[in-house]
């Protein structure tokens, strides 16, 4: 396994001046905005520039491009994300200088120390959902302090720092560091079989969430309909935690149903038992959301579970979801053009794949009824393709059109054998219906062959297939 070690967290105030090996992440550069919001020295490095790069040194943190052994100098922590390896010359300064090394979770525990932390955990959905509960916390005048794995819309950020005393984190289990955090408060979305080159087993993720119930100070919030989440509950439970459950199931503390699109969005009702107390509402009421899918009607009945623990009210909450216009890379529009609308998804597992794609059909269904969805799909991690070629084809199936482009390798190198073939392969689509496209560069002209007015096109993956929805949209304006 290739899993962070827990640390204990050491408080913001006693990190010193901190410096961030590789600072330009999602995850190291929110953090370092929060500790430059507190008046923290903050310094970092990064392979190469970026806009977050320049938006930090206008916070005033020192920023290098390139790393070196000499940017360690006057730094009393060192923050490093599982990216970074052994062989970097500035861990390896910091751990010749003896200095407090610690992991981006790490850093993250600390920030949220002394807070009215909420952490939103899950295989699926965690930055929708952490998204989601900071807008509406925000829209409830509550000014929460977020750490998100992606970015708001409404603020173009993915973390800052609040004048309120909620914090609101998304918790990543991919690399096991949300085990460093301990929340009061909790949210899981589901337990699936993910990130198994780390894991190696399915039954390990699940111990994994097991142990993350351990770190829970009061509340626990579970998806009802997801096996995997609903196997926490006892565990919960038998620990003392408060426990709330979420969903379209029959029982479920928060029960979701009558889900119906809604143009670009989602419309549905919320109802909760009568042991549940939300700002004084007594049957719940009706929900509606910019964003589309019958997932994200359960995204938002979780932070509408987190009001309650946090007393506030079922109408102003309401409101707050209604303000959510999504998050980059989160079925985030690209633009339009010849009748054919462009989105982007970050989606790489096969239920991401399925659930966006059910969404992108509910909207051709709200807006022209005959339109078709087109799935422009790049696998992530060749270990994942290994593992997951299969449900990976059969989500794509919920398309009428597939493109597959090649394996996005990110930090692992080509295995033999396989490749986005293996996919394309094992889509259940008519074969003229199915390409598999290892030119990512001949991608928008075969999309706009094949794609027609009505049609949705949804870039899906969590690698550079996000930069070809521009190029999509130019290469529909030309025909």
């Amino acid at each position: 396994m290739n899993l962070v070690k827990p640390v204990d967290p050491v408080d913001a105030e006693d990190l010193g001046r901190v410096h961030f090996v590789g600072i330009g992440g999602a995850g190291m550069s929110g953090i370092a905005r929060i500790l430059l919001k507190r008046g923290a020295r903050v310094s970092g490095s990064d392979s190469r520039g970026s806009e977050l790069l320049t938006e930090l040194r206008g916070l005033g943190a020192t920023v290098h491009i390139g790393h070196a052994a000499s940017h360690i100098k006057n730094i009393d922590t060192v923050v490093v994300s599982t990216a970074i390896r052994d062989s970097n010359p500035e861990l390896g300064e910091a751990l010749r200088q003896g200095l407090r090394v610690i992991p981006r979770a790490a850093a993250l525990a600390s920030v949220m120390a002394g807070r009215e932390a909420v952490a939103i955990a899950g295989t699926h959905g965690k930055t929708t959902t952490t998204s989601m509960l900071t807008v509406a916390l925000q829209k409830c005048g509550a000014d929460p302090s977020y750490c998100v794995g992606g970015q708001l819309v409404t603020t173009g950020l993915g973390a800052d720092e609040g004048t309120g005393e909620v914090f609101v984190a998304e918790a990543d289990e991919s690399d096991g560091s949300f085990l460093m955090l301990a929340p009061r408060i909790a949210v899981v979305t589901n337990v699936e079989a993910d990130h198994l080159d780390n894991y190696g087993e399915p039954e390990a993720v699940h111990a994994s969430f097991a142990r993350f119930v351990e770190r829970i100070g009061s509340t626990l919030i579970v998806c009802a309909d997801d096996p995997g989440a609903a196997e926490l509950v006892p565990i919960a439970r038998a620990r003392g935690l408060v426990v709330r459950t979420y969903g379209e199931s029959e029982g479920a503390d928060f029960r979701v149903s009558q889900i119906t699109p809604d143009g670009m969005g989602v419309a549905f009702t919320v109802s909760f038992s009568e042991s549940i107390s939300v700002g004084g509402a007594e049957t719940g009421g009706r929900v509606r959301l910019a964003v589309p899918g019958a997932h994200n009607a359960l995204n938002a009945t979780a932070v509408i579970a987190v009001a309650t623990v946090l007393n506030l009210g079922f109408d102003e909450v309401s409101g707050g979801l209604a303000a959510f216009t999504g998050a980059k890379r989160r079925f985030e529009p690209k633009g339009e053009a010849g009748g054919v609308a462009v989105f982007d998804s970050y989606a790489h597992h096969p239920t991401e794949l399925a659930a966006d794609l059910k969404a992108a059909r509910d909207v051709v269904a709200s807006f022209s009824g005959s339109g078709r969805v087109i799935a422009v799909f790049q696998p992530h991690l060749y270990s994942r393709t290994r593992f997951f070629a299969d449900e990976l084809g059969a989500a794509l199936g919920l398309a009428d059109e597939a493109i597959v482009l090649d394996v996005y390798g990110a930090r692992e190198d080509p295995e033999p054998g396989v490749s986005g073939a293996m996919v394309a392969g094992r889509v259940p689509l008519p074969p003229e219906s199915i390409a598999y496209a290892p030119d990512r560069a001949a991608v928008p002209a075969l999309v706009a062959e094949r794609a027609r007015p009505g049609d949705i096109v949804l870039t899906m993956g969590a690698g550079d297939v996000t930069e070809l929805g521009p190029h999509i949209v130019a290469e529909l304006s030309g025909r």
